[in-house]
């Protein structure tokens, strides 16, 4: 158990450390690195969604069984989705409220321990992950490759899921307050991001 959580925390923190080649946006052969850096530093860049990200790991682990990798595979579904939305699509009213709303809610699943069928957990997944993806899309910078954007906050979310599953794996071994709490943060942290 801890040798698979040691090397979930070792690859997130590979990810999560900048490559110095794509810290130099403009020149020729970087455009691409750039691109993918820009989407990858998105999710990284809002306590909002860092929040949300990590406290669907959390969840999913949780859950257990299947809901560890279904719950957060439908997020990042339909993130793809929300973020091809955003891109397109016009204005969204209250997307800032409704992605902290996505942090107070799933605080509140984690801290109260509420175990839905996997498939109610994905719906639940899915539909805070059209707002967190919209936003995403919405942002991507105009000229950029979208592919390499998309597949940017992909990867970064994907290791905030990583993240939050391996702290949830290791939360499981110890007394459920420790669960509770992190969801009872989780829960404030949300309620704090709707007064700014």
């Amino acid at each position: 158990m801890r040798s698979r959580l040691r090397f979930l925390f070792s690859s997130a923190a590979a990810f999560l450390i900048p490559a110095l080649a794509w810290a130099h946006p403009g020149h020729p052969g970087h455009e691409v690195e750039w691109d993918f850096q820009a989407g990858a530093v998105h999710p990284l860049s809002g306590l909002d969604h860092v929040l949300a990200m990590v406290a669907i790991g959390l969840w999913a682990a949780q859950l257990g069984g299947r809901a560890r990798w279904l719950v957060p595979s439908a997020f990042v579904a339909m993130m793809v989705a929300g973020g091809v939305l955003g891109r397109f699509g016009g204005e969204v009213p209250a997307l800032e409220q409704a992605i902290a709303a996505s942090a107070v809610i799933l605080g509140l699943l984690i801290a109260l321990a509420i175990r839905p069928p996997v498939i109610l957990g994905m719906v639940v997944a899915g539909t805070f992950a059209l707002f967190h993806g919209y936003a995403h899309g919405a942002e991507m910078p105009e000229n950029s490759s979208a592919t390499m954007y998309v597949l940017g906050f992909v990867a970064a979310t994907i290791t905030l899921h990583l993240v939050g599953l391996g702290l949830g794996l290791a939360a499981s071994r110890l007394p459920s307050a420790v669960s509770k709490v992190a969801g009872w943060a989780v829960a404030a942290c949300g309620i704090y991001l709707f007064a700014v």
